[in-house]
């Protein structure tokens, strides 16, 4: 289990959560960020510091959101496990669910 980033931090990008994280686990795309599975040790402090309240347990995303659990996972299939979202930057890209939302908010 890991914590999902959902719709509202999209064209948001806040960032108070990597401020916040412990492990340097949650990455930057494009249009919004995502927690690393495999970096995250559930501590949850990421969650409290949203703005936009976007981040929750993955057993507890709201059922219209379910879609950014498959899309948070999908973001690494290809970067697999860089080992701290500092030393990796922004990556340029976003899951292909993310890609296919409605532009949001001022970005």
């Amino acid at each position: 289990m890991t914590y999902i980033i959902a719709e509202p931090c999209v064209d948001v990008l806040d960032k108070a959560c990597i401020d916040e994280c412990p492990v340097d686990c949650i990455y930057e795309g494009n249009r919004m960020l995502y927690i690393h599975p495999d970096e995250c040790v559930d501590c949850g402090a990421c969650e409290p510091v949203c703005p936009v309240e976007a981040i929750f347990y993955e057993d507890d995303v709201p059922e219209q959101w379910k879609d950014y659990t498959n899309a948070n996972y999908e973001f690494f299939e290809d970067l697999g496990s860089p080992g701290g979202a500092a030393k990796l930057g922004k990556v340029d890209k976003d899951a292909s669910f993310v890609l296919q939302q409605p532009p949001r908010g001022e970005h």
